[in-house]
């Protein structure tokens, strides 16, 4: 038996359950878990739970029932994922598939039924007929700040967890509104492109500084707020608009409304999720109250501007300029593919003068990548390894204390199930005749989760335990890590 950890992953029933009586859902990891901090900064937490730990005499071999070694987990990674992740999945003994582009949904329905978890960016699409064709699938990573293209309530239901990484791009998406901000205002892509046609045009109508200029910030959240100092040391002056009250960093100010926002700033940047509110928030009315000859820059989500209007106000010369990022529909791949057939507007939107764009590059720095790379795969590896959720958008995230490695005979249950009266009562009978050591349990919407470590546990409990669990009225998954 290896000394790494182990998995036995059961297969879901059409309605993206786990059927009762299923013990091949035991998963056997080494004996320490890591539990997160709160005193360090989030990336020191996530470097400080990637510490390799010696196989030797510090960790006690690992008993399941039915063991399997962890090198037949299988984790699907699309969209160029970091080799830094690839890396760390396979340090844990999993097996890695690693491919450049999306998958389609077909694509997807074909095979995802062989992988226990999988790592996306913003293309690929996990929708509900995806989830209930992946069988094994025990979570979903997505290398990016955006969830939005995972069905999560399906996620949810079906027991996987989804984690993402809301931090990592901050900076390299701020940077970017810099550099746009300064392109715009002097007008730097069209003055490169007529050099690139041989074209000597040196003028400075319309061209400005940014200092002295109103910056206005729609969202002022981790992107947001670090935009914001990074404009004030360019000398611009700084509102933003946002649903909660938050406190400014800085000289920047918050506004009470979008439109008063609108009004005042020379340069509107969005920094908001994809929601129903969001959709479509800025159209030709809130275009209309922009002043006359600012600038519009979108680098949060495609749907959120209509690009139709946003046309024909700088056609009519009411903006001055745009920056996108982002669009409604994006192309799968690299390619000559932003046409007509994609966006029945791109022809008209790549013929006008001061508009620049992007194919969807705010977070594609080496740096955002390689951190993005290290704290997604490391909240895979946690969950798989040790049951934690901590970081998950669609799950309750609950986590337990590690089991030191002097404790024998220790086994943790992670226990996702109906969020209804009564199953902690069951459960908790389950374990009656076993000492449990610590449980946590929370909800969040019709899904519950369970984490319980019990102690003096023989590979004949662990077997009775699970079965027991398993057929309870409200269990979605049942593991067990020893």
């Amino acid at each position: 038996m290896s000394t790494n950890g182990h998995l036995d992953v059961p297969s879901r029933n059409a309605n993206g359950h786990f059927p009762n009586g299923s013990t091949d859902s035991l998963l056997k990891s080494t004996a320490v878990s890591i539990s997160p901090t709160t005193s360090s900064s989030i990336h020191t937490l996530y470097r400080q739970q990637s510490l390799s730990f010696s196989l030797g005499s510090t960790i006690r071999p690992s008993k399941v029932l039915h063991p399997t070694s962890t090198g037949e987990l299988r984790i699907l990674l699309l969209e160029n994922i970091s080799q830094g992740a690839v890396s760390y999945f396979k340090s844990q003994g999993f097996q890695v598939d690693w491919f450049p582009k999306a998958w389609s949904e077909d694509e997807l329905l074909e095979k995802i039924g062989q992988y226990h978890a999988i790592g996306i960016r913003s293309k690929t699409k996990i929708t509900e007929r995806v989830i209930k064709s992946a069988s094994k699938l025990l979570a979903i990573g997505c290398f990016c700040i955006g969830t939005n293209q995972v069905d999560l309530l399906t996620a949810a239901k079906a027991g996987i967890p989804v984690f993402n990484s809301p931090f990592s791009n901050s900076r390299s998406v701020a940077e970017l509104v810099i550099a746009e901000i300064v392109a715009l205002s002097r007008q730097l892509c069209d003055r490169a492109r007529e050099m690139h046609d041989g074209v000597w045009n040196k003028v400075s109508k319309g061209c400005w500084e940014v200092r002295g200029k109103t910056l206005g910030i729609v969202g002022y959240g981790h992107i947001g707020s670090q935009l914001s100092v990074l404009a004030e040391a360019f000398g611009m002056r700084v509102i933003f608009y946002d649903v909660i009250n938050i406190m400014p960093l800085g000289s920047a100010r918050q506004v009470e409304s979008l439109d008063k926002l609108l009004s005042e700033a020379d340069f509107v940047t969005l920094h908001v999720p994809e929601l129903p509110e969001t959709k479509g928030m800025i159209g030709a009315k809130q275009l209309k109250l922009m002043r006359k000859g600012a600038y519009l820059i979108n680098n949060a989500r495609g749907k959120v501007v209509d690009i139709p209007a946003l046309i024909d106000a700088l056609k009519s010369g009411h903006l001055a300029g745009a920056a996108l990022d982002v669009y409604p529909s994006e192309p799968g791949a690299n390619g000559p593919h932003f046409n007509d057939n994609l966006n029945d507007w791109a022809t008209s939107l790549r013929s006008l003068n001061n508009i620049i764009l992007t194919p969807h590059i705010g977070g594609s720095t080496e740096e955002a990548q390689q951190m993005i790379g290290e704290e997604v795969s490391q909240a895979l590896s946690r969950y798989l390894n040790y049951g934690s959720t901590v970081g998950s958008v669609n799950f309750p995230e609950v986590d337990l204390r590690a089991i030191a490695a002097d404790e024998k005979n220790f086994v943790r249950v992670c226990h996702v199930h109906v969020n209804q009266p009564g199953v902690l009562r069951q459960i908790n009978e389950i374990l009656s005749d076993h000492n449990v050591e610590k449980q946590f349990s929370d909800s969040k919407g019709d899904v519950a989760y369970l984490m319980a470590d019990i102690a003096d546990v023989d590979e004949h409990d662990i077997q009775s335990i699970h079965d027991r669990i398993n057929k309870t009225r409200a269990n979605i998954i049942t593991r067990l890590l020893a």
